[in-house]
């Protein structure tokens, strides 16, 4: 039995062998597979070891973006835009029996319906969302859809918006939502990691990270507006057109900025992003709940940042402040006694660096509040008190008190070369006078354009009213003043053009 259990086994493993033969001479690429059937792919372990507080800050990120994703939505918006008819002013001169309707319509215009994109963050557990003003300004009546994380749909209400800070608050119907926690700016430092969630590109809840790179950034000029306030918080982390009105947030979670626009030149992320930081949106999100609109007090100022030129022409001890450019009439700024000329250098205790700086501690404020503005004039500090107003819209400038006349006692009204700054002034006729409707001052006839004067902006055809503080009224008043200067010293010009009124400084080049 044995022997011919061991002829089966012969026969069957003889078979396999030939079969196998055959195989191979049939294909020889058999041996191959089949010498790849038990290949083990990869290797054993990781190459590197995470140390464990790698492993921690990647679960803060993980912790952090699973806590923040649901308080910040998607946002769609239907809007409406007139195309206008090139021919229109055609039909109208030509063909009056044309009824053209509403200011903006006529023949062959057309009103086209536009969707577009963006983000926001839930600030209320029962609706209420912060979001960017250019999100949702053009849009038609209903047109607002809010998408929640869990791919539930709403209908917004616009509560309010505000395009001087370019932030607005619109409302969905929904109650138990979760909002987002609203961070302090103070705990907001350069080089904390961050992370911004939005809706990029179309891509729902999207997360992206990366450092601040910069706190107070502006202003950079991306609002169109007199009164913007432009004081951003920068960051590295991705934000692409879609993510506007989604929040920027620390790793606890908080809510520390509104991401509100790139600096590109593709139209696509490139490395710089900016926020609206979170005390701008407290403010501003609170009156727009509070009362649909926006009751910011004002100072009434024209103002400009410090350079080293600038604080050397009022010897100003260091390079800060916000210098008044014109007081606007009847302004809580005239009222208190400002001039231009005035440096601002600190407002309640908080020193005052830029223009951007200045304004965001101003909207901190309400109408009616008293505050302490301290200035530098006339090479000393001073403190003035104001009580805050409205601001006016428009709003005349106000004649300042001019500083005290050249006592020379001198006419002499002959152009005159001012090799110092590179510039010639000539007197002013009375043609120039009325042009200007200015009392007093010397033509700027010719600007050297490689001079430093140049490089500061001045221009001929711009009159120069004042320098140092000192009313010009001849030639050769100016030449004196700027005889007296040494290289390196710096004189301030009151310039007005036919546009505005400026204060100039300019230095004395050393030789």
């Amino acid at each position: 039995m044995a022997k011919k259990t061991l002829k089966i086994l012969g026969f069957i493993l003889g078979s396999i062998i030939t079969v196998s033969i055959a195989l191979a001479i049939i294909n020889p690429d058999f041996v191959h597979l089949s010498a790849q059937t038990n290949t083990k792919i990869g290797a054993d372990a990781p190459p590197v070891q995470i140390p464990d507080m790698v492993k921690q800050y990647n679960q803060a990120v993980i912790d952090a973006s699973n806590a923040i994703v649901p308080t910040v939505v998607a946002i769609t918006v239907e809007s409406e835009t007139t195309v206008e008819n090139p021919f229109g002013d055609f039909f109208r001169d030509f063909h009056p029996f044309f009824d053209f309707g509403d200011e903006g319509q006529g023949p062959g215009n057309e009103k086209r319906k536009a969707q577009g994109f963006g983000s926001g963050v839930i600030i209320s557990s029962d609706g209420y969302i912060v979001t960017n003003n250019h999100v949702v300004e053009n849009a038609v009546e209903d047109g607002i859809k809010v998408t929640l994380n869990d791919k539930t749909e709403h209908d917004a209400k616009l509560i309010g918006t505000d395009p001087t800070t370019d932030l607005a608050v619109i409302k969905i119907d929904a109650k138990g939502l979760t909002p987002a926690y609203l961070g302090n700016i103070d705990n907001v430092k350069i080089g904390d990691f961050v992370i911004a969630v939005g809706n990029p590109l179309g891509l729902t809840s999207t997360v992206t990270s990366g450092i601040i790179s910069a706190i107070g950034r502006g202003p950079l000029g991306i609002k169109n507006n007199q009164y913007s306030i432009e004081n951003y918080i920068q960051t590295d982390a991705a934000i692409n057109p879609g993510n506007s009105g989604g929040g920027l947030f620390d790793l606890s979670g908080s809510l520390v900025g509104i991401n509100t626009a790139i600096a590109t030149q593709t139209g696509g992320f490139m490395g710089y992003g900016f926020a609206i930081p979170i005390d701008i949106v407290k403010r501003v999100a609170q009156d727009l709940i509070d009362n649909g609109k926006i009751n910011r007090p004002w100072l009434g100022v024209q103002i400009s940042n410090v350079d080293e030129i600038t604080a050397k022409s009022v010897k100003l001890p260091k390079v800060y402040g916000a210098m008044i450019q014109d007081v606007i009439k009847d302004s809580p700024a005239e009222k208190a006694g400002l001039q231009p000329g005035d440096v601002i250098i600190n407002i309640e205790g908080h020193d005052i660096n830029s223009t951007n700086e200045l304004q965001t501690i101003i909207i901190k404020y309400r109408i009616g509040d008293k505050v302490k503005v301290k200035i530098w004039r006339d090479s000393k500090e001073m403190t003035k008190e104001l009580t805050l107003a409205p601001r006016e819209e428009s709003g005349e400038i106000a004649e300042t008190k001019s500083a005290k006349k050249s006592d020379l006692g001198n006419n002499d009204m002959k152009p005159v070369k001012l090799d110092k700054i590179g510039i010639e002034v000539a007197p002013l006729t009375n043609s120039l006078k009325d042009k200007f409707d200015v009392k007093n001052g010397v033509l700027v006839s010719n600007v050297d354009v490689n001079s430093s004067t140049a490089r500061r902006g001045l221009t001929p055809n711009s009159i120069i009213l004042s320098a140092d503080q000192q009313e010009i009224t001849s030639t050769s008043e100016l030449k004196k003043i700027i005889d007296s200067k040494k290289p390196g010293d710096a004189v301030l010009l009151k310039v007005k053009s036919q546009n505005a009124t400026r204060l100039v400084a300019i230095e004395i080049p050393k030789l």
